[in-house]
């Protein structure tokens, strides 16, 4: 399945969710009319003057008044429960994160551990197109374990355990990441956040089963019947308990084996998983804390010690994971060390550094210096027909080219990427404008709507933000999101409205610029405005043409100032985007693409279905590619608009680096 597939099939199971729960739901309403007919019975014998210790009296089966008051009873119970927990969870993976006794890791932290999670996130958010996530670590779990949460890839958190850390090498930390990553980009994170909401409100029926067990009536000689009733509720909760654990197992177990082949596919390394799953089978994967049954389906590995019933189970058993893995597996796992610090340290940094390029280049290293911007060669074009495939579909070659593009930043620029007063400097370098005059009025006016200490780092760091390549900056974009989100909230308005004057300030239309203060913008908002993104809205493409046409017509512009080209890059794309009723699908004026339709136009394409996302991101790719090839500029375009659309797209043209001839600037 390709990266849109994947978006339905998660809806789907979404739909699916919704299903197992009502019926979950009906069961339990039918368990607790049971329980509470006795009761029911004997209050009705009291109310008569009939009851006695010798009095019995037959059960009514059938007690209308009885069965309304537990429905309602019990679905007040679930949705309060549901609401409680999903209004918790609105603060993104993070909250899941807390609960779990995570602790987030400074994006400047000098702890060895830290430092090499922290380059193996980085690596795969590069190589991915995915926004660089927020990074946890749960200090108290000493098991080898890791999960991603999230209801999108802008609140996303990844999150391992210390025994994590201690246990793996680099290599399997990289496996377990990369399964990690493939949960977010094959829209898992989304449907499992839901689980944990929906779930809650089940489990709350066995608490207060156990809270009205502890009941008692001041009267000794009254029949207190609410000890009976929280005794039957407990019972029912557990029932509550052993469906809600069947759902999870039922939407979590094959998505397991679809992680493990995606983060295959992007590492090339099944050594890695394979043995950190063995090192689990050897060691321990369960967590301590309280919460972590109601968050076990997001586990890397079983959370929670092995069910009675392996229907229960929310992952496959090891063994089966790791045969379809390595199916030449032994079945004898790897012995789990406690690596020291210092080992692992050095192991990182003993990575091979970059040749120099004035000198013959092999095919791997030649592809990164064609696409670092060496000097004498520039990066080939690519074919139009080429871009979807690689959307939300990262390959080895990707992860090879992020760790060798992190590794080629200078220290100062990785450096300035790690806090929020340096990050918002290497922001703001980046929008000044190319010509003198304008750049030195800009810089005056920011020193009068920025801190001191930002002003005296954008400074510095302009002479060498404006040598970093165009193919180069989205990462760095990417780099800094994990400082950005420690401003404070006065920080991110201020630094938002600045950002907005500054892409404004030149007075023209630049539609990169535009695009990039809105990736920034959007991936920041979901950390200070606390509100879960809104789900699909529109899932035909009708009320959205006029939308899409705005920015097939602002790309068309874009690539040409020629009447005639604009309109024959148009009409290359608009078929592409397969409308049945193509009535209001024309090229636009030039001065209706102004940056506020344009943002207007991109946020509600934001809430389309997955494959009117693809077929729009399809016809712009043909509308830059109207010539048969995407140059370098048009492909790093394409790759910002993905991401406004949460569509993450990894690095474009590599392919065609490794195998084209250099081509002269």
């Amino acid at each position: 399945m390709d990266f849109f597939a994947r978006q339905d099939d998660a809806r789907r199971r979404t739909k699916k969710l919704i299903v197992y729960f009502v019926l979950a739901v009906i069961s339990i309403i039918v368990m607790v009319y049971a329980v509470a007919l006795v009761p029911a019975t004997m209050i009705k014998a009291q109310g008569k003057g009939h009851y006695s210790r010798n009095y019995q009296t037959e059960i009514q089966l059938w007690q209308p008044e009885v069965l309304g008051l537990v429905t309602l009873g019990v679905l007040a119970v679930i949705f309060v429960g549901s609401a409680y927990k999903t209004m918790e969870l609105s603060g993104g993976g993070s909250a899941v994160a807390l609960s779990l006794g995570g602790r987030p890791v400074a994006p400047d932290t000098q702890d060895p551990e830290e430092r090499v999670l922290m380059n193996v996130v980085e690596e795969m958010s590069i190589a991915s197109g995915v926004p660089m996530p927020a990074v946890y670590i749960l200090e108290r779990e000493q098991g080898i374990n890791a999960f991603a949460a999230g209801h999108s890839a802008s609140d996303a958190v990844v999150a391992v355990t210390r025994g994590c850390l201690r246990h793996l090498s680099r290599d399997e930390l990289q496996g377990v990441i990369g399964h990690e990553f493939s949960h977010i980009l094959n829209g898992d994170m989304k449907l499992n956040m839901r689980l944990i909401g929906i779930l809650f409100g089940i489990f709350c029926i066995a608490t207060i089963g156990r809270i009205l067990m502890e009941v008692r009536s001041g009267n000794s000689r009254d029949r207190n019947p609410l000890p009976f009733i929280g005794f039957g509720l407990l019972i029912v909760g557990s029932m509550g308990v052993f469906f809600g654990r069947l759902i999870q197992a039922a939407v979590s177990r094959q998505r397991e084996f679809l992680a493990d082949a995606s983060a295959l596919q992007f590492t090339r390394n099944p050594t890695g998983l394979s043995q950190a799953l063995q090192k689990i089978g050897s060691f321990s994967s369960t967590l301590s804390s309280p919460h972590a049954s109601d968050a076990s389906h997001l586990f890397f590995g079983n959370g929670l010690k092995s069910p009675f019933f392996d229907a229960l189970a929310t992952h496959p058993p090891l063994e089966q994971r790791i045969k379809a893995i390595d199916p030449n597996w032994n079945g004898e796992f790897v012995e789990s060390q406690d690596l020291r610090v210092e080992q692992l340290f050095e192991r990182a940094k003993q990575k091979p550094a970059a040749r120099p390029v004035n000198r013959p280049i092999p095919m791997d290293e030649r592809s990164l210096a064609i696409l670092m911007g060496a000097e004498g060669l520039s990066a080939p074009p690519m074919r139009p027909q080429t871009v979807i495939p690689n959307l939300g579909n990262p390959q080895s070659q990707h992860l090879r080219y992020a760790e060798q593009m992190r590794d080629a930043m200078s220290e100062s620029l990785r450096q300035a990427s790690r806090t929020p007063e340096t990050a918002m400097a290497l922001i703001y370098a980046m929008l000044l404008s190319g010509d003198a005059e304008l750049r030195n009025r800009q810089l005056l006016e920011l020193s009068g709507r920025v801190p001191k200490a930002v002003n005296e780092a954008l400074a510095q760091l302009w002479p060498e933000v404006q040598t970093v390549v165009l193919r180069a900056r989205l990462p760095l974009v990417n780099l800094t999101l994990p400082a950005l989100r420690q401003m404070e909230v006065g920080q991110f308005t201020q630094f938002g409205k600045t950002l907005d004057w500054l892409v404004n300030s030149d007075g023209e239309t630049d539609f990169f610029e535009f695009i990039l203060q809105k990736i920034v913008q959007r991936h920041l908002a979901a950390n200070f405005s606390k509100q879960r993104p809104p789900s699909v809205q529109y899932y035909t493409l009708k009320p959205l043409i006029p939308d899409a046409a705005l920015i097939l017509s602002a790309l068309a512009y874009v690539g040409s100032e020629d009447p005639e080209a604009v309109q024959k890059a148009f009409a290359t794309g608009a078929p592409y985007l397969r409308a049945q009723d193509n009535s209001g699908l024309l090229l636009a004026p030039r001065g209706q693409c102004a940056l506020d339709r344009l943002d207007e136009a991109l946020n509600r394409l934001t809430l389309a279905a997955p494959i009117i996302k693809k077929n729009l991101l399809d016809a712009c790719a043909f509308v830059v590619g109207a010539d048969g090839l995407i140059q370098e500029a048009e492909a790093e375009l394409l790759r910002a608009i993905a991401d406004t659309l949460d569509c993450p797209m990894p690095p474009l043209g590599l392919e065609a680096a490794a195998n084209e001839p250099p081509r002269l600037k």
